[in-house]
């Protein structure tokens, strides 16, 4: 007869295989003829798994100084051979997709508007205009990632970088004695980081990939607030909007892939912005989220948020591959975000 305590240690036992099994380190590309040398400039770009070769271009490749175009195909070659490329069963996927958890936003309500949480292996965009609680929103989900949660969740740590410096580490606080946790283990599980112009913001992505690959597994959450701003500021005006749009898709198609990489959820919030076309096609609301489609595509899940009565919220399913359009109320409290009192 086995005790409660051997089941718990054996349970962990099969969570660290399932993580293991996740994560195929660069490292294992030695046993196929890749030298050290050109591993280390792979991870010095944010390449630290087999599964990053196969999600980087031979073109991207071919940039890392040092790399020739015969090191690439044969770093895509064995990479290859160690990752199956091609099709599988839907029935073979969702057996995949059964390593996908959620993280609740301290609301029942808005949980269950979302399908159980904010998901992991994906992009969760929340839009809506100041003060409609996207930065507490955030604040929120440091806090409750790190609690243990429905389907076997264990909780981990978050990183978060800050482009409008509006992250409050007191907020957390205030969150963390709602839940009764220790102040100093929340704060410690957290890392944060200011970025300061796009490209800055592009390049803590590197440190990203990085930071999640030395600990596999023990990162759950990435929070970006906001992840227009600093595109809206360094580009401007109808001559740059291109270029903005180009680099945009490729940030976005960073966080894609370290959403599913790592197996984390990627949480980004999103300003708005006023539409000039919108009184002459006689639109309800003339305010859509800024980043044009490019952001709407890449999205995953976009939730839109607007201001209620009083501390209330109102977030609605703008966009989502699974749930339907529907609407759930909240409140913002001294604790973060909770359900709306009836």
């Amino acid at each position: 007869m086995k005790t409660g305590e051997d089941q718990v240690v054996e349970e962990v036992a099969s969570f660290d295989d399932d993580e293991e099994s996740f994560f195929q380190d660069i490292d294992l590309l030695q046993k196929h003829g890749i030298n050290m040398a050109d591993i280390k400039k792979m991870k010095a770009v944010g390449i630290c798994t087999v599964k990053g070769i196969q999600m980087t271009t031979r073109r991207a490749l071919c940039n890392i100084k040092g790399l020739s175009e015969a090191k690439v195909e044969k770093i895509k070659e064995a990479a290859g051979k160690m990752l199956t490329t091609g099709f599988q069963t839907a029935f073979e996927y969702s057996t995949k997709r059964k390593q996908v958890f959620h993280i609740t936003t301290g609301s029942q309500e808005f949980d269950k508007l979302l399908g159980g949480g904010i998901e992991s292996m994906a992009i969760t965009e929340a839009f809506g205009e100041f003060r409609t609680g996207k930065t507490q929103l955030s604040h929120t989900l440091c806090v409750t990632s790190q609690l243990p949660g429905e389907d076997g969740y264990m909780g981990g740590k978050v990183i978060f970088i800050d482009t409008e410096n509006t992250f409050r580490p007191d907020r957390l606080k205030d969150i963390a004695d709602r839940f009764n946790v220790d102040h100093d283990a929340v704060l410690d599980n957290v890392l944060y980081a200011r970025a300061y112009t796009s490209e800055h913001q592009m390049e803590l992505l590197d440190f990203v990939a990085a930071k999640f690959h030395e600990e596999g597994g023990v990162f759950k959450l990435l929070i970006i607030d906001s992840i227009m701003a600093l595109f809206r500021v360094d580009f401007s005006g109808r001559g740059e909007l291109a270029e903005r749009q180009q680099k945009l898709a490729q940030m976005l198609s960073r966080l894609q892939k370290i959403s599913e990489e790592y197996n984390v959820a990627v949480f980004v919030t999103n300003q708005m912005t006023a539409d000039p076309g919108a009184s002459m096609s006689f639109q309800a609301d003339p305010k859509k989220p800024i980043g044009g489609h490019i952001l709407a595509h890449a999205s995953t899940t976009r939730i839109s948020l607007r201001k209620g009565r009083g501390e209330l919220r109102i977030a609605k399913i703008f966009d989502s591959p699974d749930m339907p359009e529907n609407e759930a109320t909240f409140a913002i409290t001294p604790g973060g975000v909770s359900d709306a009192k009836e």
